[in-house]
């Protein structure tokens, strides 16, 4: 995949995410899917992404990003079972990500301040 469309893909599976997270709440039948697809879409993207690079902490952040990716399809399990627990694995996979983007910025400008 190139990197174009993994940002394209991303933002569409992200914004798909976010808006059926939140229809979820009127009952419609097919909510489940369209949040069960762009779940996976996300977690593709992710997943294919590795980190081929030598600072720990980023390799660190990578197996925390297939983490948190890896919780939105079993969120979506959830969501098909009717459990309200999929919204805690969203939560979690939310909060997960949040963390590694301001702690990746960080360490990428550590990264280009002090080029060893």
């Amino acid at each position: 995949m190139s990197p174009k469309f993994k940002e394209y893909l991303l933002f569409i599976c992200g914004i798909l995410l976010i808006v059926s997270a939140v229809l979820y709440s009127f009952d419609w039948d097919f909510i489940p899917y369209i949040y069960a697809v762009s779940g996976a879409g996300v977690a593709v993207v992710f997943l294919t992404s590795p980190y081929d690079g030598e600072n720990k902490r980023l390799k660190r952040l990578n197996i925390q990003q297939a983490i948190a990716a890896l919780l939105l399809p079993v969120s979506s399990f959830f969501m098909f079972k009717g459990m309200n627990e999929w919204f805690i694995c969203l939560l979690v996979s939310g909060i997960l990500q949040t963390y590694i983007i301001f702690v990746r910025d960080q360490e990428e400008k550590k990264k280009d301040k002090d080029p060893d």
